[in-house]
């Protein structure tokens, strides 16, 4: 059996600024009780947070290291934590990482997506 072909980390870069877009797209004029009872809403919104922490895993050391301005570890244990939550996810958080975090974190990586890899750094574009 062959190995699968490896994306490339920009790929990977380019799926956590669409998903965090559609995020805020799916709850754009939503205030929270009204994003918790709104099921599909919830639900995609949910399910784009994960993919942003999975794609955040692809991303190489290197890239993370060199841009410590994007908090990675946090995207990843979001990630984690509403895969492995089942039922117990905290609305309050969620609709907080919805309204803060997620509108401070895309600007960062649209940034990195246009620097190309790190800004005022030595490591090289992969």
């Amino acid at each position: 059996m062959s190995k699968p072909i490896e994306r490339e980390w920009r790929f990977y870069l380019d799926d956590m600024i669409s998903c965090a877009e559609k995020a805020l797209s799916y709850t754009d004029g939503f205030d929270q009780q009204r994003f918790v009872a709104s099921g599909l809403n919830y639900d995609a919104t949910i399910r784009n947070l994960e993919l942003i922490g999975e794609a955040a895993t692809h991303i190489p050391d290197a890239i993370r290291q060199n841009n410590p301005q994007i908090p990675w570890r946090m995207i990843i244990a979001t990630r984690n934590r509403l895969i492995h939550g089942y039922l117990g996810i905290d609305n309050d958080t969620l609709w907080s990482i919805i309204q803060t975090d997620i509108p401070a974190l895309l600007p960062l990586l649209q940034h990195l997506q246009k620097s190309g890899c790190c800004p005022n750094s030595h490591v090289p574009t992969l």
